[in-house]
């Protein structure tokens, strides 16, 4: 069984929602999950708007910069970049399987390509002292997995890489959408463990359909890590458990709790001229299941839209969140004392 030591626990990089607003309210949640930005292209690291590409907060740290990309030059280069605007990682996606980026040459098509992967993560250890991984899927089409996931691992693990985050699904580049790709093929969990047990020596991090920390806990009996997608972002009150559940450390954080560690970064934010709904949007799961989790949502997604919208969108759903909380406390007491 792997030691608690060894334990990692991170979310998924997800296009259009692990941005930098995203990632302070995870933050707030955890202190010890490894974040992700969204994918970025070489090209728009290279060529973009970098200040407002490559933008995080302090307090995001852990956070790693994902990349897409397959000329080792361009890679090489995006990641010194990565590096000096101080992100703690640098990850090269083998694994996204949209239409743009398969035209683009990056992504799950790579999979058929391995030795330019291997090329690539040589160029982005050559060119920083941070970490770089490779996140990937373990096939795409008909390719055989346990052939092909090998394959680039053996070869990426000769260029020098020690951590691989594998989504335990292949990807249909023909026919599925990137949504479907995320539910239809079949996972294959055996096939990530087996990866473990056969390659002691590198750090594996499991990906893909994992729901629930009590999930999490049994793949942690097989592999090094897990990297929770869309259960971290639709119900990120799971991220509070992580730290005392996972690590030992401190206690869960509530989803009040979070509410409360994240209004000086909003504060900060609208005083910029970010709008309110930049950031409310990654807050609507945050009461999922709990009482006037629905009112929660409908305020912030109502009110949160309209021009000049401040923190005070976000008390009004809080006190609607605490109503409901405060009548079913007074439910449980008068049943009591009716008892």
């Amino acid at each position: 069984m792997i030691e608690k030591k060894g334990k990692l626990l991170a979310v998924a990089p997800m296009m259009d929602w692990t941005d930098r607003h995203c990632r302070v309210l995870h933050r707030t949640l955890s202190g010890r999950a490894t974040l992700y930005t969204e994918m970025l292209t070489t090209g728009a690291v290279l060529h973009g708007d970098r200040a407002r590409l490559l933008a995080f907060d302090r307090s995001e740290h852990p956070v790693a910069l994902q990349l897409g990309g397959s000329e080792p030059a361009d890679l090489a280069q995006a990641a010194r970049i990565g590096e000096a605007e101080g992100y703690d990682e640098i990850n090269l996606n083998v694994g996204c399987p949209s239409d743009r980026v398969q035209s683009g040459r990056f992504g799950a098509c790579l999979m058929r390509e391995p030795e330019l992967v291997a090329q690539g993560m040589a160029a982005i250890g050559a060119a920083v002292k941070i970490p770089a991984t490779v996140k990937c899927r373990i096939g795409v089409d008909d390719q055989a997995p346990e052939e092909s996931l090998f394959r680039l691992v053996d070869l990426c693990a000769e260029a020098g890489v020690r951590h691989f985050v594998v989504h335990a699904r292949k990807a249909l580049l023909q026919g599925l959408s990137p949504k479907e790709n995320r539910d239809v093929p079949p996972l294959d969990y055996p096939l990530v463990w087996r990866l473990k047990r056969e390659r002691p020596e590198l750090t594996i991090v499991i990906n893909g359909g994992i729901g629930s920390l009590d999930e999490a806990e049994a793949h942690l009996k097989h592999v090094d890590g897990v990297m929770l997608g869309r259960a971290a972002y639709h119900t990120p009150a799971i991220l509070g458990e992580v730290d005392a559940r996972l690590f030992g450390e401190g206690e869960a954080v509530g989803p009040f709790e979070a509410v409360r560690r994240y209004r000086d970064y909003v504060a900060r934010e609208l005083a910029k001229g970010t709008h309110l709904a930049a950031m409310t949007r990654h807050m609507l799961g945050l009461f999922h299941g709990a009482p006037g989790a629905r009112t929660w949502r409908r305020i912030l997604t109502v009110e949160g839209v309209k021009p000049g919208a401040g923190f005070e969108v976000i008390d009004a759903a809080l006190a609607a969140v605490s109503g409901f909380e405060d009548e079913r406390a007074a439910r449980r007491l008068e049943a009591g004392e009716a008892a």
